[in-house]
């Protein structure tokens, strides 16, 4: 896939907000999740996303994506907007928040298998490399904050599933993206989401009633950045790379959500956990590099070529 450069500094800084806006999330969903039941947090959070999406489109005048878009935008939005949200909510109540960055950082690993299988997508030794060492230092990160009791296995199960949903919803986007814009996607994908999730709005209702404000505010916070927001940017940026760079990118986000617990939340990590989110960001770095000196060398040899021609005219 041949991009542009000034494309490829685009399509990395929408990465970039993205990752940062869902590893927020993750703080954000404990927080709000101590108020609300899975269910009822993913669908405020799915109608607070839809009514940012919605009004945007408004003012964009963007209209309804194009017939071709809608079975992906169908697709993405039952298994991500969706599921995805409520098994994760409902996860993060069972889990630790080491163990749960661990287990959904599965979700890369299965992107990059689909992406390969049903997109064709490339798989380089460098994007190898990198989520190897990302990997790696999820694995350090979620067992370094792992603390004893914190799991369960419904809780591991629950994340896993969530990753599962991850990455199904990613390689079903990518080729919608062909046809419908990046808002498009992600405004319709949000209201699939939001009505699939209809079932839990008497729980919505009751508990908004009890919660406290802080609560309501994460939750309002979750639809606004880490779904409006994060989720355009997101498919901004996979419509101009592989479904496989753009799973690998999101390795960043435990080293993240490190960073910010210990600014949000006064939890200092230990010497593991950030050695762990040293490795998760250097493998990010590795699989979104390109070997640049070997792809220039065969030009470099063309060219003394037609000065001889030259000479010997």
């Amino acid at each position: 896939m041949n991009i542009p450069r000034r494309t490829e500094l685009l399509a990395a800084g929408a990465a970039t907000v993205t990752v940062v806006l869902w590893a927020s999330a993750f703080v954000s969903i404990r927080s709000a999740g101590s108020a609300y039941s899975p269910g009822a947090l993913a669908l405020g959070r799915l109608l607070s996303g839809a009514l940012a999406l919605g009004a945007i489109c408004l003012v964009r005048r963007e209209g309804w994506p194009p017939r071709a878009a809608w079975r992906g935008i169908v697709v993405s939005g039952l298994l991500w907007f969706g599921f995805y949200m409520v098994v994760l909510n409902w996860g993060e109540q069972q889990v630790d928040a080491g163990t749960a960055a661990l287990v959904v950082n599965v979700g890369p690993l299965l992107i990059a298998l689909l992406g390969s299988r049903l997109l064709g997508d490339a798989m380089p030794p460098r994007l190898l490399a990198g989520m190897a060492v990302s990997f790696a230092g999820a694995v350090t990160v979620g067992l370094s904050m792992s603390g004893e009791g914190g799991s369960s296995v419904l809780g591991v199960v629950l994340c896993l599933l969530a990753a599962v949903a991850y990455a199904g919803g990613v390689v079903a986007q990518k080729p919608t993206l062909g046809s419908a814009s990046a808002l498009q996607v992600t405004t319709f994908g949000c209201l699939v989401g939001a009505v699939v999730c209809l079932p839990f709005a008497g729980q919505l209702v009751r508990e908004a009633g009890e919660a406290p404000m802080s609560a309501t505010l994460n939750m309002v916070y979750l639809g606004v950045f880490p779904t409006a927001l994060a989720f355009t940017t997101w498919a901004y940026a996979l419509a101009r790379t592989t479904a496989s760079r753009m799973g690998a990118t999101t390795y960043a986000v435990p080293a993240l959500v490190v960073l910010m617990s210990w600014l949000a939340l006064g939890e200092v990590p230990g010497v593991l956990t950030l050695a762990g989110g040293g490795l998760c960001l250097a493998g990010v770095a590795v699989s979104r590099s390109r070997a640049r000196a070997r792809a220039a060398a065969p030009e470099n040899l063309r060219e003394p070529r037609p000065e001889r021609a030259s000479r010997s005219a």
